[in-house]
């Protein structure tokens, strides 16, 4: 018995060799080995934030200069909320125009999927507003009556219009959309109208939705071969949905 065990240790890749090999082969796993160790220490030791307290926000934690100095100029915050209504409306109008005059369903369909499944999770998980919440008049939504806080419709909308770019070589424009979206996310924390896991959740929704909506497209076009989706928005013939 003593023999068996000796050998499976001396087999087990747990040791340093084994340990130092796995990680200088999958360096990204490893470090999220670690990372998972880690968090478990910081989730069993710190301290809950009580039921009377507002949530702790580290995005909050790390813009509150930012809020200070709008919350001291409203005409300035109103002037960035319609920049950031302008910059929705080009998410709108950029997944319109590539529906109806490109003839490509994959980012309206993402979109969709998208906002569909944002108003389910929003109704079933209603988020308390930010006690320090600068609203806008000119903002989107239009007046900030009610909204959906999780997830971010924002994020989530501009990275599927950056994704369908990509795709289509409009790197530049592209780019555009990304540093829009990092300025709108950062804006967003400074005026406290969405807590950090939002914009997170909402960059990973405009992924997940981008690449379920290809899927979608993929099985259509093999289901109608001479319909809207063939050539119009997959090249089907290696399976590539654009």
């Amino acid at each position: 018995m003593k023999m068996a065990f000796t050998a499976v240790v001396k087999a087990s890749p747990f040791k340093v060799k084994g340990m130092a090999r796995i990680a200088s082969h999958h360096p990204i796993p490893s470090c999220f080995a670690i990372s998972l160790f880690f968090f478990m220490g910081v989730e069993y030791t710190l301290k809950m934030v009580p039921s009377s307290s507002p949530p702790k926000d580290i995005g909050f934690l790390l813009t509150e200069n930012i809020h200070g100095f709008l919350s001291t100029r409203p005409v300035f915050n109103s002037l960035l909320a319609a920049l950031n209504t302008v910059f929705v409306g080009m998410q709108a109008v950029y997944v319109g125009w590539v529906f109806l005059v490109e003839e490509r369903p994959r980012a309206t369909i993402a979109a969709l999927f998208m906002f569909t499944c944002r108003g389910v999770m929003g109704y079933c998980t209603q988020l308390p507003l930010p006690h320090e919440f600068l609203s806008s008049g000119v903002d989107f939504p239009v007046g900030n009556v009610s909204f959906f806080l999780f997830f971010s419709g924002h994020i989530a909308g501009a990275m599927i219009a950056s994704l369908d770019m990509r795709r289509m070589k409009r790197r530049r424009l592209a780019l555009v959309f990304d540093y829009l979206n990092a300025l709108q996310a950062f804006r967003l924390l400074a005026t406290r109208g969405h807590y950090t896991i939002d914009l997170a959740v909402g960059l990973a929704a405009g992924f997940f939705f981008d690449i379920l909506a290809g899927k979608y497209a993929a099985w259509k076009s093999n289901i109608m071969p001479s319909g809207f989706y063939q050539g119009a928005d997959c090249s089907c013939c290696n399976g590539n949905c654009r």
